[in-house]
């Protein structure tokens, strides 16, 4: 069976997950987020993983539990459900979920260990790499895409105050988002489209972490 969209209650989900975020509530309403979650999310990935994952990565949909090992915060369950196509940590990542406030479609460099840091502020400050990133996030800017990321404060050693490319190169990881409020689209096949466009418009930028930051594994 193919992607018809989530579900009508997914977000009525997540609304009352985030109320109460238990064991019971959970227990309670397994099978309306199998049917209209999970379920739906492991069929949208299915339909996309065939486009975007050959030579990039492969699909997965998160887990619902959240690690509390380290954590103040006790909560069993996360307040959404993601998925995502991707090698490795660190080397660009097609990413989508779906929560309470809607749906939200991510790409770029997430997780970077210290090596791949290296990698991604050597890559900035090349000349040639380093305007070829630049000028993929302006136009995902342009487009009203959100940047985010891990940023520094200060600018990085050995880095010119002057260097035109700072503002990137304060970046230890580095990401865009767009983000959908709850809408009818969100329950009709038509979302897969959504996310397609979406995903297709990543590609430069995760192809570029790709080649120039690459994955942890």
């Amino acid at each position: 069976m193919g992607f018809a969209g989530f579900g009508d209650g997914a977000c009525e989900f997540f609304d009352g997950l985030e109320a109460d975020n238990s064991k019971a509530y959970w227990s309670d309403h397994l099978a309306l987020y199998r049917e209209h979650v999970r379920g739906p999310m492991e069929q949208l990935l299915a339909e996309l993983e065939p486009e975007f994952g050959p030579g990039f990565g492969t699909g997965k949909v998160f887990r619902p539990h959240r690690d509390v090992r380290f954590s103040a915060d006790k909560s069993p369950y996360k307040t959404h459900c993601g998925a995502v196509i991707e090698r490795g940590r660190g080397g660009g990542a097609y990413y989508v979920e779906v929560s309470a406030a809607g749906m939200l479609v991510a790409g770029g460099c997430f997780h970077t260990a210290v090596a791949q840091r290296e990698r991604l502020r050597t890559a900035l400050d090349d000349e040639i790499r380093g305007e070829r990133l630049r000028g993929i996030v302006d136009a995902l800017l342009d487009q009203q895409w959100e940047l985010g990321g891990d940023v520094m404060k200060t600018r990085p050693r050995g880095i010119a105050a002057d260097h035109p490319r700072l503002w990137l190169l304060r970046h230890r990881t580095l990401h865009v988002a767009h983000r959908w409020d709850p809408d009818e689209i969100l329950h009709e096949r038509a979302c897969l489209d959504r996310v397609r466009t979406a995903w297709s418009a990543l590609a430069d930028l995760n192809h570029w972490c790709a080649a120039h930051v690459g994955s942890a594994g």
